[in-house]
C-alpha cells in the first residue's frame, strides 16, 4: 500500500512538473499574451518653409509630435540619398540637414510631407532647398548656396519646428 501511494505521488508530481514545463515551452498566441509596454511615435516630417529677413535667410522644417535629433553639416554637394544622384540646386556651398528618427510618410507608406520636393530660391544666401531623403528613420534636406554659409541652427516649440538661420 505504501509502495502504492509512493507511485502516486510521485506520477502526480511529474504530472505537474511537465505540465509546467510544457507551460512555459509552448508559444505565446496574440489572445494570450498581453503587454502595457508603449513605443513612442517617430516625429513627422510635414513641411519646410523658407524666408529671407533684412540680415539673415531662414529655413524652418515643421514637425508633428517631438523634435527628433538634427545635424546640420556641411557638404561638398547635395546627393538623393538611396540613388546617389546630385541633387539639381544651383550652388557652390552646401548644407545637409538630417532629423533622426523621423519620417516623412505615415506607417502605411503614404507621405504626410507638404512642402516642396525641390525648389530653387533667389533669396539673400539660399538658393534652393531639397528634401533629398526619407529613409529607414532618416529625413534629410539639402540647401544650396553661392558662398560660405554661416548659421545657426536651433529647435522652436508649440508648434515644434526645425530652424536655420543663414547670416547674410
Amino acid at each position: 500500500m505504501i509502495h502504492v501511494r509512493i507511485r502516486q505521488s510521485v506520477a502526480l508530481a511529474t504530472g505537474a512538473l511537465l505540465a509546467a514545463c510544457l507551460s512555459f515551452a509552448a508559444p505565446a498566441s496574440a489572445s494570450t499574451l498581453t503587454t502595457t509596454r508603449t513605443q513612442a511615435q517617430t516625429p513627422l516630417v510635414v513641411n519646410a518653409r523658407w524666408a529671407g529677413h533684412p540680415t539673415y535667410d531662414r529655413i524652418v522644417i515643421d514637425l508633428q509630435g517631438s523634435a527628433p535629433a538634427v545635424t546640420v553639416t556641411p557638404v561638398p554637394q547635395l546627393v538623393y540619398d538611396g540613388s546617389g544622384k546630385p541633387v539639381p540646386l544651383p550652388g557652390k556651398h552646401f548644407l545637409e540637414i538630417r532629423l533622426h528618427p523621423a519620417a516623412a510618410h505615415d506607417d502605411a507608406g503614404r507621405s504626410v510631407y507638404r512642402g516642396p520636393k525641390l525648389q530653387k530660391t533667389d533669396l539673400g544666401k539660399l538658393k534652393g532647398i531639397a528634401l533629398t531623403g526619407d529613409y529607414e528613420g532618416y529625413v534629410t534636406f539639402g540647401a544650396a548656396f553661392d558662398t560660405l554659409p554661416y548659421y545657426r541652427a536651433f529647435p522652436l516649440h508649440s508648434p515644434e519646428r526645425f530652424v536655420v538661420d543663414i547670416a547674410h
